[in-house]
């Protein structure tokens, strides 16, 4: 990919070993200066995509510009994903000499000012911290040579339209930009139209590979017993970490307690969760001293914890594009992952139509104990026991009713008739 051999080496002390398909599909484009709109979920490689041209650029032509100028700008929704892609940088910049800094909300924009007066190659901002540097005038982007919007569906779901369009008309307008999403809709598109100069488009079709790797399995369950099941799938299987997604902060706040009550150690990240506490939350999460990390989908959104075993939706998000970020935080880097839904009645359309737009047939599952009081066809229920007794969940294969006035009689007469199957199943494969 043509690319400078000291940022080749950095690659080679981090194992990467082959580009990604959305790293092959945009790095050449992006090292001839092109605009770039294209459509890749979290997990693909998209960071190192828009990183590697921006590190190669400042490298080669150092010689051309003013000692710390500030020549690459990437906007990006959270200051979670702020922070990881500083920390990718970092990564990648091991044999040349790189300086930048990350501007958020929530700490002192004093601060932040005094280290972008000192002079910077890259800076890493959220749009409305951003626009306030731009406003007291403690920011120049003159000079920017290269502009990335990274997931830029989820800002203008955000209400940052606004923003992004100040950023764009503050900036170099020679300026190259670099626009990433998860979902190419029509708003991605309008912005692009609006800003970029002729720009290559590009898809890698995300939502299907970025699940072919993970083992989801759906369970049907009623909605008053959600939390209880999630405390017994947890605990019966030990599971040293789990990401659960609610899609609101009272959810959020009410599983995290549900979960500490139960003894399963947990904590949760959303909009009203500071800075602080959000921080402390992740680290505690990946240390292990919390098993549990409950998150909105705007929270978790720059989160990239290796190696996670298990992603549970505890209701479902409102696209498949959400539906594939969530699941994809388990399997990220070419590793397999597991994923569980509990499923109640009013998800069964979002579930179908999931499956089919990521080409899926997941089947369903219950829980003895667990199962809806809604009257739908099953597939396999698991047997529950005490913890200290479990050894692994067994199924048994259950017929659907097919007739609303089955007696008691044939109820007891048709169960006897179930058929075994799938002996030893657990949640885990």
């Amino acid at each position: 990919m043509n690319l400078n051999p000291l940022l080749i080496d950095a690659l080679k002390d981090l194992e990467f070993e082959k580009a990604t398909e959305i790293q092959q599909k945009t790095i050449p484009i992006a090292l001839k200066k092109k605009d770039i709109l294209a459509a890749a979920q979290s997990g693909t490689g998209k960071t190192a995509a828009f990183l590697l041209p921006i590190l190669n650029e400042i490298h080669e032509n150092e010689q051309g510009f003013k000692e710390k100028t500030l020549r690459a700008l990437i906007i990006v929704p959270t200051r979670e994903l702020a922070n990881q892609i500083s920390k990718v940088i970092e990564d990648f910049s091991k044999y040349i000499r790189i300086e930048k800094t990350v501007v958020y909300g929530g700490v002192s924009s004093t601060t932040q000012a005094k280290k972008i007066e000192r002079g910077l190659d890259i800076l890493v901002a959220t749009p409305g911290r951003l626009q306030e540097h731009i406003r007291n005038k403690t920011v120049d982007l003159s000079s920017v040579t290269t502009l990335v919007v990274d997931e830029v569906d989820t800002m203008l779901a955000m209400g940052f339209l606004e923003d992004i369009e100040v950023i764009f008309q503050e900036a170099n307008q020679t300026r190259q930009i670099l626009m990433y999403s998860a979902t190419m809709n029509q708003n991605v598109k309008k912005l692009a139209k609006e800003f970029l100069k002729d720009p290559v488009v590009i898809e890698v079709s995300p939502q299907r590979s970025s699940v072919k790797k993970i083992v989801q399995r759906v369970i049907e369950v009623d909605p008053d017993k959600k939390a209880e099941l999630l405390s017994y799938i947890i605990g019966s299987e030990n599971y040293s970490q789990v990401l659960v997604f609610v899609n609101t902060k009272k959810e959020a706040d009410g599983l995290v307690e549900h979960l500490n009550l139960d003894g399963l150690p947990a904590s949760c990240i959303h909009g009203d969760i500071r800075q602080t506490a959000r921080a402390k939350a992740l680290r505690k999460f990946r240390s292990g001293d919390n098993r549990v990390l409950v998150a909105t989908d705007i929270a978790a959104r720059g989160i990239d914890i290796q190696m996670l075993p298990l992603v549970v939706n505890f209701e479902l998000p409102e696209t498949v594009s959400d539906y594939t970020h969530r699941i994809g935080r388990t399997g990220r880097a070419g590793q397999s992952g597991f994923a569980i839904t509990l499923l109640s009645v009013k998800d069964y359309k979002m579930m179908k139509e999931i499956e089919k737009e990521l080409i899926l047939d997941l089947g369903r599952e219950i829980v003895d104990d667990f199962e809806p009081n809604e009257k739908k066809p099953r597939i396999f229920v698991h047997k529950r026991r005490p913890l200290s007794q479990k050894k692994g969940l067994k199924d048994k294969y259950g017929k659907p009713k097919t007739t609303k006035k089955t007696t008691q009689k044939a109820k007891q007469k048709a169960s006897k008739k179930t058929t075994k199957r799938d002996e030893n199943r657990s949640f885990r494969k």
